[in-house]
């Protein structure tokens, strides 16, 4: 393993807009280590229908030891005891050893370091520990390219077919910026906007699309003692995922990575300065719930359950997070999500999804298995079962019919943009910046947003000190790279 491998390692850098939601922390237990899989029984149906473990023409020959290195957050250690036990089922000539634990990057790293990599990693490139984004930055994970162009083991598609739209695009899974993939989609979550479905329903208010749509509900807000909106000031950050969207509906994926790369020019270009000015219009038209800037994020959602405001910016573990708190209506309360807003009706619509990641090392002892689980993790089965151990969606196409059984109706609401076929999904993935780099991404939200909701600011003085942020840092990786 090179030295810049190892300096990279020891490394701890948040780069990734990766919105995984306070549900990523729930409950995480103490690390497991697997000898024998249990092989327990589901609700789901079992991958062989047949009841035989036999290989089909679809299916790989593979065996030998398989090592997984599994990181355990909101999604629990179900869904992954039990997709082992039946992938070992369906080829009983792998063995599978896997470590499962909250701190997995923390447990891997000496590992990697002495060059006894997993096979394969579930475990993100956003993680504080930094460890996957040293994989990315040292070139040291397979490329996964030709895996996407193989079919899936339950269906005649390509997996790169199957997958969401816009998803394999992004550089949370093509980092490099060449088309070529090194990172497979785990589960997807969208962004945005949430409200309460049941009380536009009770209103008879239509869902804006547009921002001249969503100030004119706005007033109608007002008409009935509500304001449009409210946001955690103390954690202006929450609206970065909504802010992105509008810009990409507004000016297109491409304006939006050139923001990610930090590019001259791309937070002030016209349409960007249009979605900025409609956001200094949600303080100076009055549309802010009243002290919005001071409120953390359980307070701002506390608010918006109780009807004070129609949206707040968040994301689909809202719903677990605030599962117990009181409501306008407990009786007829849904949650469900805007994923931006539009300048105009035709422009094209993209929706935020948090980054859940496989990665295989380039050097792992066992790749084609490793290739072999990640295709049986995309199977339809696999994606019932997730639904239903983990609460979660992996982010195939046709996952929202397939895992609704298992959700409420406010999760299916919010997820349900996922099945919009002309709904583009995107994951955010900036640039890393270097470690004593004077600007980051968080700083356009704390620095820039909130003086403007604070009314301190406006959207021009916002734009050029995110302009200036971005030039520091382009200076900053001009030197890092000489």
């Amino acid at each position: 393993m090179n030295k810049k491998l190892t300096a990279l390692l020891a490394v701890s850098s948040v780069t990734i807009a990766a919105l995984t939601g306070c549900g990523s922390g729930q409950s995480a237990k103490t690390e497991s280590t697997k000898t024998e899989s249990p092989k327990t029984e589901s609700t789901a149906a079992s991958l062989d229908q047949s009841g035989e473990a036999g290989i089909t023409d679809a299916e790989k020959k593979v065996e030998g030891d398989l090592e997984l290195a599994l990181f355990q957050g909101g999604y629990g250690a179900d869904y992954w005891e039990e997709i082992i036990s039946r992938f070992e089922e369906k080829y009983p000539d792998v063995h599978v050893n896997y470590k499962i634990n909250p701190k997995i990057g923390d447990l891997i790293r000496p590992q990697i370091i002495s060059g006894d990599v997993p096979d394969l990693i579930y475990h993100n490139m956003g993680q504080s520990d930094g460890v996957v984004l040293g994989l990315i930055k040292d070139k040291e994970l397979l490329e996964l390219t030709d895996l996407f162009e193989e079919n899936a083991l339950d269906k005649e598609e390509k997996l790169k077919d199957i997958m969401l739209a816009g998803k394999l695009e992004s550089k949370a899974y093509a980092p490099y910026g060449d088309g070529k993939i090194y990172l497979a989609p785990l589960n997807t979550s969208p962004t945005g906007l949430i409200y309460n479905k049941a009380l536009f329903e009770e209103k008879g208010w239509e869902v804006p699309e547009t921002w001249d749509e969503f100030f004119a509900l706005g007033d109608v807000a007002k008409e009935d003692g509500r304001a449009l909106i409210t946001f955690p000031g103390i954690y202006p950050t929450y609206c970065e995922n909504f802010l992105n969207t509008s810009i990409a509906d507004a000016a297109g994926m491409d304006a939006l990575n050139d923001i990610f790369d930090y590019k001259e020019g791309s937070f002030s270009n016209d349409k960007v300065m249009q979605v900025l000015k409609n956001i200094e219009k949600i303080k100076t038209g009055g549309y802010l719930m009243d002290g919005s800037t001071g409120l953390n994020h359980t307070q701002s959602q506390s608010e918006m359950m109780l009807g004070k405001a129609l949206f707040i910016p968040n994301g689909t573990w809202i719903e677990n997070e605030m599962k117990d708190a009181p409501r306008e209506n407990e009786e007829n309360f849904e949650f469900a999500l805007l994923p931006g807003l539009k300048l105009n009706a035709d422009d094209p619509d993209f929706v935020s999804t948090s980054i859940e990641q496989l990665s295989i090392p380039k050097n792992a002892k066992n790749p084609e298995a490793a290739k072999e689980f990640i295709r049986f993790i995309y199977t339809d089965d696999s994606v019932r079962l997730f639904g239903e151990k983990a609460q979660g969606m992996i982010a195939v196409k046709g996952a929202t019919d397939l895992v609704k059984e298992y959700f409420t109706p406010g999760m299916n609401n919010m997820f349900s943009v996922l099945s919009d076929e002309s709904v583009t999904t995107y994951s955010p993935a900036y640039q890393t910046p270097p470690a004593n780099a004077k600007f980051n991404k968080n700083m356009i939200y704390e620095n820039g947003l909130l003086p403007v909701l604070n009314g301190e600011m406006d959207a021009e003085a916002w734009a050029a000190f995110t302009e200036k942020g971005f030039a520091s840092l382009r200076e900053d990786l001009a030197s890092e790279n000489k």
